[in-house]
């Protein structure tokens, strides 16, 4: 899971991918990077860590141009800590390419060897990121055959890269001399939006991986890129469409809207923040059935995502609601940390519980899920901790069980505490008096209420069934 943003100005866009790159910032906390495009050169500035902190004001001033795009990273495929693997990329034929990219290929390894193989060129890192903009940039050259470049001939170029990729990808790739390209996978696993600003020298365009990213920089958001649609934006400012892909079905990741995304965010017309609060509802329904109701003295929310989740199903049971748990905004997403010993220390410096809230009482506890079980267990033993009586665990998500290949940090079912377990026996892991898991019916159907445009979801961590037909994990 990355976050990526491209834009198309009227004047300077450093400082404008900069703001959307920490509006973007959840989405990645491993590097950030930014490439933007001036007078026939390239300016790239990238490195680990926060968005704050790898950009000082000399960096900002050598990022001249009035187009560039923007990386926060969180490596799914390669290396946390090879600096080759930051992006943007960058290739010097045909025509000079930069490119950004939110998912995993599923296909990277075969992809590679194929670039080399046959197409004579050459990867030199373990990011499948480097491998797309190889076969991107190959294609390209392929279409344009010594012509000039028109957006007919890019439209081509993606339309071949689409047959030979496969996974999730969210892509921006900035051509010099031309403008941007930004095209999704024909699943639409990951997302990515547009948006545009109307100014007195004409229209500036935005391409990003959530609505918050172009909203919250002063555009009006237009729509999403449909799966397997490209979007070309000239350096003229100039907006071309079309679709790419043979097949394509509206496919996005719900983790997307448990977990990931801002829930100021809007995704392929979803309100995050609207499908956390349906979520919360049958979560409710559930819990009413599972729970004795006059057991329950308090429902909490486990800071932030589960917020909405917590809030509405104590309103439908009619159960009082409290804020037990104080989230230090300077620590990063737990989930998202690399490494099982830095995600446990992590969270006793996130967190801190109101004891007043919690001495003498039973308490319903409610996340948006349970992944690797570390964070429940802390929280649970917090809760105990600041006097908890009876302590109930809810998940707003059904219980994760499988890998996440297209851009999450799920690599094998044995790191998954519901691996091969059942409901009670991870509650008798994390520690609770009770636990109760969402239905994936009732997720899925959560989303489906708020909009008849999905085709269907890609759920494979909850159930294993992997959208494009080409993942066999073992059991």
């Amino acid at each position: 899971m990355s976050g990526v943003v491209g834009i198309v100005g009227r004047g300077p866009v450093n400082q404008l991918i900069y703001d959307s790159l920490l509006l973007l910032q959840h989405r990645g906390q491993d590097a950030a990077g930014i490439t933007t495009y001036n007078q026939s050169y390239f300016h790239t500035h990238r490195g680990p860590g926060l968005v704050r902190d790898v950009f000082r004001t000399r960096n900002m001033r050598n990022l001249l141009g009035n187009s560039g795009i923007g990386h926060v990273r969180y490596p799914s495929v390669g290396s946390a800590e090879n600096a080759d693997e930051m992006q943007p990329f960058y290739v010097n034929a045909p025509f000079g390419i930069s490119l950004v990219h939110d998912g995993n290929l599923s296909n990277w390894r075969q992809l590679r060897e194929e670039l080399f193989s046959i197409d004579r060129r050459h990867i030199n890192t373990n990011s499948d990121s480097e491998v797309l903009l190889n076969v991107f940039a190959h294609e390209l050259q392929r279409a344009a055959e010594n012509e000039a470049l028109d957006p007919t001939i890019v439209f081509n170029a993606v339309q071949a890269t689409q047959r030979r990729v496969k996974g999730a990808y969210a892509v921006i790739v900035q051509i010099a001399h031309f403008g941007l390209v930004a095209f999704r996978d024909p699943n639409g696993i990951r997302p990515l939006c547009v948006g545009q600003h109307r100014t007195e020298k004409g229209t500036e365009w935005m391409v990003a991986s959530e609505s918050v990213g172009v909203t919250g920089c002063g555009f009006d958001l237009i729509d999403d890129v449909a799966p397997g649609e490209a979007v070309i934006i000239s350096t003229d400012g100039q907006l071309y469409r079309q679709p790419c892909a043979e097949q394509t079905q509206l496919s996005p990741c719900v983790f997307e809207y448990v977990y990931f995304a801002r829930p100021d965010s809007t995704i392929d017309g979803v309100s995050v923040y609207d499908a956390r609060l349906k979520m919360g509802e049958y979560l409710g329904d559930k819990v009413a059935k599972n729970l004795r109701l006059a057991d329950i003295d308090v429902v909490m929310p486990i800071p932030d995502s589960a917020r909405p989740s917590a809030m509405q199903l104590a309103a439908q049971l009619k159960l009082n609601y409290r804020e037990g748990f104080i989230k230090n905004r300077y620590i990063g997403r737990t989930f998202i940390m690399p490494g099982q010993a830095v995600r446990k220390r992590s969270v006793r410096q996130k967190l801190s519980a109101i004891p007043m809230e919690f001495k003498g009482k039973n308490v319903l506890l409610v996340d948006d899920s349970i992944v690797r079980g570390t964070t429940s267990r802390e929280i649970v033993e917090m809760a105990r901790s600041a006097g908890a009586n009876k302590v109930f665990f809810a998940s707003a998500a059904p219980p994760v069980r499988y890998p996440n290949v297209y851009g999450i940090d799920m690599p094998s079912s044995e790191e998954l505490i519901a691996y091969n377990k059942s409901t009670e026996q991870v509650a008798n892991d994390i520690g609770v008096d009770g636990l109760i898991y969402q239905d994936l019916a009732d997720l899925e159907r959560a989303l489906h209420d708020l909009s008849p445009r999905f085709d269907r979801f890609e759920s494979s961590c909850f159930n294993g069934d992997y959208v494009t037909g080409d993942i066999v994990i073992d059991s």
